[in-house]
């Protein structure tokens, strides 16, 4: 989701101050080999001994290499890896491409608005039916939906409301997740069917007096989901303690602790499980409250599809044949959905955009899509294109679209190639407006203030617990425009090497006045 915990947002605060400060010290590098001594200093730190380092940087504008450490080596990208995926899907789907959320009945309704049969949503992966895309309204896509329904004439169903989740086939999470990642927002399931990021705004606020359990809500709000609420206010002044625990594959979340008298609150994202009921409960309310009357049960099908269950798609493209589609829904265009995914690095969203690729796009004809899931599909997808960039296929090791999976691995050399090859591309534009921008927006919006790096550099970040790692486009202070990769791994848990590595490379790189050659 897009709020943070508010512990989180004062680190991070405090990390861009002293960032800022740090790098404010940086002189202007004014040749080549005093750029390449400069950033050789900073990678000199006695605390990036232990690490791995990888650095490729390139001109745009001639191609000389500004400077290379380990450019060959694999490293883990973390969310560099959303690079790729959405790389692949600007150049096979196009930035006018809108996913479509279906829905069908047996027939039209008759002259009375009756549907006798079940409603049947079916989902394609649209990432926008969510607050993100509207405003911060929980509830208006849901809402749109069901008035494209009831302008479709329908008053009454006489039969269940249905969430077909048949339209991607595979498990649930991205290969190479950690089961630590499952509870939050970040490590969402993924279904055809979402809504709301496939997470909750988890909001806990201490109680009226000492002793008192604490206030424990959600946005939106979940009758699937059941909280053990075990947080108890404390006296004012002391520390916020807080744990939240929810079982794989449950939708009850066991909260334990402390939250003291007058403290602001705790605010984090939640991952939930069976999304697609939630959206299908989410909907069913909103027909209601429009005056459409079911008389059925809500449910979903196809939530765990295998691949040995692929069949050939019916006629009308939902898993039930001779359907009728009476309404339905599409999303922005890709170009906006790329924007959402990238600058806030949604995973949720980009490994949906992967399971589209492997749905949408004919696998090469050496790959036979029989048994494949849909997220093996995407990940041939992406390799396909790659190959048209010229990346080496030694260069990669794909595990899912987002960069979660501690099992990826690319080379900074390998994201230059994409890097520069996207520069050149039809869509050049769509994809550099689409990343984060220093200073500005999405996950640099707190970083490099201040320095010549603000307003210039448009970077996909990237951060796991032993992984960092920035790339992009930047136009030096001579007028040169670069592309750069940066990734660090393996370093110590107290090192922060955004602060003390990424960054002040980066702001090197954008103060550099050396003239092009």
């Amino acid at each position: 989701m897009y709020k943070r915990r508010i512990s989180l947002l004062a680190c991070l605060l405090l990390f861009c101050i002293s960032s800022a400060v740090a790098q404010q010290t940086i002189t202007a590098p004014r040749t080549l080999p005093e750029l390449q001594a400069k950033i050789a200093e900073v990678l000199a730190q006695p605390e990036l001994s232990p690490a791995m380092v990888g650095i490729k940087v390139v001109s745009l504008d001639n191609g000389r290499v500004l400077f290379e450490e380990n450019a060959a080596k694999l490293l883990r990208p973390a969310s560099n890896m959303k690079l790729y995926t959405v790389a692949t899907a600007l150049d096979r789907l196009s930035p006018d491409y809108r996913f479509v959320t279906s829905v069908y009945a047996p027939s039209r309704p008759d002259a009375s608005g009756v549907i006798r049969g079940d409603l049947t949503i079916y989902g394609r992966g649209d990432p926008s039916i969510a607050a993100r895309f509207n405003n911060g309204d929980y509830f208006k896509a849901i809402d749109d939906l069901a008035a494209r329904i009831v302008a479709a004439g329908v008053r009454r169903v006489e039969g269940d409301l249905v969430g077909d989740e048949t339209y991607f086939v595979g498990p649930k999470y991205g290969a190479g997740w950690e089961w630590e990642d499952l509870t939050w927002y970040y490590g969402a399931e993924v279904t055809p069917l979402a809504v709301n990021d496939n997470a909750l705004d988890l909001f806990i606020k201490p109680g009226p007096a000492v002793g008192q359990p604490a206030l424990i809500t959600t946005g939106p709000p979940d009758p699937l989901l059941k909280i053990v609420n075990r947080v108890i206010t404390s006296a004012k002044g002391l520390r916020r303690e807080i744990s939240i625990h929810r079982g794989l594959g449950e939708n009850t979340i066991t909260i334990t602790g402390t939250i003291p008298l007058e403290d602001p609150g705790y605010t984090g994202g939640i991952g939930i499980s069976h999304p697609a009921m939630l959206f299908i409960y989410l909907l069913r309310t909103s027909l209601a409250q429009k005056g459409v009357m079911i008389t059925g049960k809500s449910r979903t099908t196809g939530e765990i599809s295998q691949p040995a269950m692929i069949t050939a798609v019916p006629i009308s493209g939902t898993s039930t044949p001779l359907q009728t589609e009476i309404a339905s829904l599409q999303s922005p265009p890709f170009s906006v959905i790329a924007a959402q995914t990238l600058k806030p690095s949604q995973n949720l969203y980009t490994e949906l955009i992967l399971r589209t690729l492997g749905k949408v796009t004919p696998p090469p004809a050496t790959i036979s899509s029989l048994g494949q899931t849909s997220e093996e599909l995407g990940l041939e997808a992406v390799r396909s294109f790659l190959k048209t960039v010229g990346i080496r296929p030694e260069a990669l090791v794909l595990d899912d679209g987002s960069g979660l999976s501690r099992k990826d691995m690319i080379t900074a050399e390998a994201s230059v190639q994409l890097l520069v090859f996207m520069s050149k591309h039809r869509y050049a534009s769509v994809f550099r407006d689409a990343l984060p921008i220093a200073g500005v927006d999405g996950t640099l919006r707190n970083r490099m203030r201040g320095t010549p790096a603000e307003k210039n550099v448009y970077a996909k970040t990237g951060s796991l617990s032993s992984a960092a790692s920035l790339g992009g486009y930047l136009t030096t202070a001579a007028g040169e425009k670069v592309a750069f990769s940066i990734m660090v791994n393996n370093y110590p848990r107290d090192f922060d090497p955004r602060r003390a590595c990424i960054d002040p490379i980066t702001v090197l790189l954008a103060s550099f006045a050396g003239k092009p050659e």
